[in-house]
């Protein structure tokens, strides 16, 4: 591309298309994130004139954050320009509170990123674009970001839900001073966001104080330093390719091993943790915590129950063998305790699952025993003794479950039968000698379904 000042409305337009034309098929549904702001105005317009020989489905999107005293005349603003140019818009209104050690910038990010996971398209089509992308790796550079953040925005990539569309960036190759003049060019309206000009956000303190600067001495530094992020792309796909090869040894059935994690060089356990955590769509601790995280798990002993927390991820080792990564809204809560009173079918809520009562035959629990006390589901409180083999004595659960391979965690996410005071069935273990039925006597099969654990079944 030419230098930006020489950018003009019609070499804007053909590189729109030609990056739009790479990625996108004719039919797909794409969701513009509408801001009101000059860039996605001038987005909005270049897909609605592509559309129709694209063969596209537009739509729009604009989250109202409630940050700005005028947050409300640009919902407007936003619904008046789709209205006119017959663009369907979904609005989102926020209520943001700066958290502790976060800016408020970070903050409403999230909350917009959080509405993106909810959108059911092909893309949600972002408005960020070269002078963005500059930034954004000046900003990662004076946070002594890795290669993976110094690559700073994808044009392309998946957010955390299968189901969920993917972002598209077809502006990140185009200047700010490009937008602008398309924009006038056309005729087009876009509000301002008066926190732009306020320089103490560090991203506005670049852009207002430092790049003009840097612009008098170094007129092409967009396209040199979006060069760089390129290279840096690059490597950071060449490191990830890395951590697939360690991945392939060190992963068995999505858990870590932690001897073979132990035995890579440093470096290399750091990149594979951080691709690992990549995974899961949080974000990526510092390069201290991430020590701090190696250094633990390179010091856990068998009896040791390591937990780390990473944003919304914990890290959990167990018997010194696995690592595994569990989302912390998949954890099971407490557990009320639940009176089973004949129902086919129980959701347990707090335990993320649902349990199943079918009537056989000579399979399952003693009918004609079960109906003589309340019958109870609840979790372990500690001290119960089982006998799921009446070859074996009456022993205590929780050595069962150990014995099972089950995690500490993963024992809290069980739910126990309880007839009385005495446990009749226990998930994924199987039911008590005094309660398995008899040859000829009608039985009840319990099924437990859930996301956590696959292993817990029929018994």
């Amino acid at each position: 591309m030419a230098d930006s000042k020489s950018t003009s409305p019609a070499d804007l337009a053909d590189c729109f298309f030609h990056n739009l034309h790479t990625q996108v098929r004719p039919g797909d549904h794409l969701v513009v994130a509408l801001s009101g702001g000059v860039d996605s105005v001038v987005l909005l317009h270049l897909l609605t004139q592509f559309s129709k020989s694209m063969r596209l489905n537009i739509a729009a999107v604009h989250v109202e954050h409630g940050i700005s005293a005028h947050s409300g005349q640009w919902s407007d603003f936003c619904q008046t320009l789709c209205d006119s140019l017959s663009v369907p818009l979904s609005i989102h209104r926020l209520t943001i509170r700066k958290r502790p050690q976060e800016s408020l910038e970070a903050v409403a990010r999230e909350a917009r990123y959080q509405i993106f996971k909810t959108i059911r398209a092909d893309y949600v089509v972002l408005a960020q674009h070269q002078d963005d992308q500059v930034e954004t790796l000046l900003l990662q550079l004076l946070r002594g970001a890795g290669v993976k953040g110094l690559s700073a925005m994808p044009a392309i990539r998946s957010l955390k839900s299968d189901k969920a569309a993917r972002l598209l960036r077809p502006l990140l190759n185009i200047p700010r001073s490009g937008i602008l003049n398309y924009a006038r060019l056309h005729g087009l309206s876009w509000v301002t966001d008066e926190s732009n000009l306020d320089t103490s956000y560090d991203r506005n303190f670049l852009r207002h104080r430092i790049l003009p600067f840097l612009e008098q001495r170094y007129p092409a530094y967009r396209k040199t330093l979006s060069r760089s992020v390129r290279h840096l792309g690059e490597a950071a796909h060449l490191l990830d390719d890395l951590a697939k090869i360690d991945a392939e040894a060190a992963l068995i059935a999505g858990k870590l091993s932690l001897p073979v994690l132990q035995k890579l060089e440093p470096a290399r356990a750091r990149n594979l943790l951080r691709y690992l955590l990549a995974q899961y769509m949080v974000r990526l601790p510092g390069s201290a915590k991430l020590e701090e995280i190696l250094r633990q798990l390179n010091s856990v002993q068998s009896d040791n129950h390591f937990r780390f927390i990473v944003d919304t991820l914990e890290i959990r080792c167990h018997r010194g063998e696995w690592v595994e990564f569990i989302p912390a809204d998949s954890l099971p809560g407490p557990m009320t305790p639940v009176v089973w009173q004949g129902e086919p079918r129980l959701v347990i809520e707090s335990m993320k699952g649902v349990l199943e009562f079918t009537q056989r035959h000579n399979q399952g629990i003693d009918l004609a025993k079960l109906n003589q006390q309340t019958v109870t589901i609840r979790s372990r409180s500690g001290g119960e003794r089982f006998q799921p083999d009446c070859k074996r004595p009456r022993r205590s659960l929780k050595k069962i479950l150990q014995e099972a391979g089950l995690a500490p965690w993963e024992r809290e996410a069980l739910p126990l039968l309880f007839c009385g005071d005495q446990p009749v069935w226990v998930a994924g273990i199987g039911i008590d000698c005094n309660f398995q039925v008899s040859a000829g006597s009608a039985g009840l099969v319990v099924t437990w379904h859930t996301n956590l654990a696959s292993q817990f079944s029929t018994c």
